[in-house]
């Protein structure tokens, strides 16, 4: 859902007071990449956050070692998408080391086959494989399901706007917004992630409530053993971690044998209430 215009605002200046992330929200595009006019991040957001429920194409990229990827190969779970330029020395770099270090966490807790990640080069001048390639290795990107991926201009034109991210080339670099995307299963866009450096759960927790969610394939104990899962893995700020939390089961087991073992003295108490009423005849 939309952000209201007056939560858009604040959002927005807490991000623009994030240190060096001046140029970076700076959503002001030109050249098809949005509606926004220079210098409106008001107008910006609202392009990012009208892409939410939106399809988003089936786009051709290329891996870091040259083969061809389609976007839709990634269906069947959630997708988290990242747009980065490898000339970027300080923006793209810290928030792929960030988004690195969340991506653990979660895969952590929720599976590493769960669901995937890509990064995508917008620069597409420069943005070669090769140079995806060392982008990754340089953050010390090693989580598992992660692809670093490069295109065309007019397939990343096209595919920046499916999922509202705009950038204009501006002194030497880029102007873009701070922009991580999560995709559902099927790739409509589902949520937006904006800043630098985000708390874990606000990426973590729309991923969570992706793979958990209940699917109409699923049969009923697929869909309990999930709804399970999806209420009992939760988040510890004290080590920035999720875990399973083995004592809501306990809780629950100890309700359910509480409640069987007060029907066991209800119907006892009847019974025995029968046999001792005497005969009427």
């Amino acid at each position: 859902m939309p952000l209201p215009p007056a939560i858009a605002s604040l959002f927005l200046a807490l991000l623009l007071a994030l240190p060096g992330a001046g140029n970076a929200v700076d959503a002001a595009s030109q050249g098809g990449h949005g509606s926004a006019a220079p210098g409106d991040r008001d107008a910006a957001l609202r392009i990012s956050q009208a892409a939410i429920g939106r399809q988003v194409g089936d786009y051709a990229f290329y891996g870091i070692d040259g083969t061809r990827h389609q976007l839709a190969q990634y269906r069947g779970k959630p997708l988290v998408i990242s747009l980065i330029y490898t000339s970027c020395y300080h923006i793209c770099p810290t928030t792929t080391r960030h988004l690195a270090e969340v991506i653990e966490r979660a895969q952590s807790v929720l599976g590493e086959d769960s669901f995937a990640v890509v990064s995508v080069g917008f620069d597409a001048a420069r943005d070669t494989p090769q140079a995806m390639k060392s982008f990754a290795s340089e953050q010390k990107v090693a989580a598992v399901h992660w692809d670093f991926l490069s295109s065309d201009a007019q397939t990343i034109d096209a595919f920046a706007r499916d999922l509202g991210f705009q950038f204009r080339p501006a002194g030497g670099g880029f102007d873009h917004l701070l922009q991580t995307t999560i995709l559902d299963a099927d790739g409509v866009v589902r949520r937006q992630v904006y800043g630098m450096d985000y708390d874990t759960p606000i990426l973590i927790e729309p991923i969570k409530r992706l793979i958990f969610g209940e699917q109409l394939s699923e049969g009923f104990f697929e869909r309990m053993t999930n709804k399970f899962r999806l209420f009992c893995t939760v988040y510890d700020p004290a080590s920035d971690r999720y875990r399973f939390n083995y004592s809501i089961f306990v809780g629950i087991a100890m309700g359910v044998a509480m409640g069987i073992f007060f029907v066991f003295l209800l119907v006892r108490e009847w019974r025995h209430s029968r046999r001792a009423r005497p005969d009427s005849n």
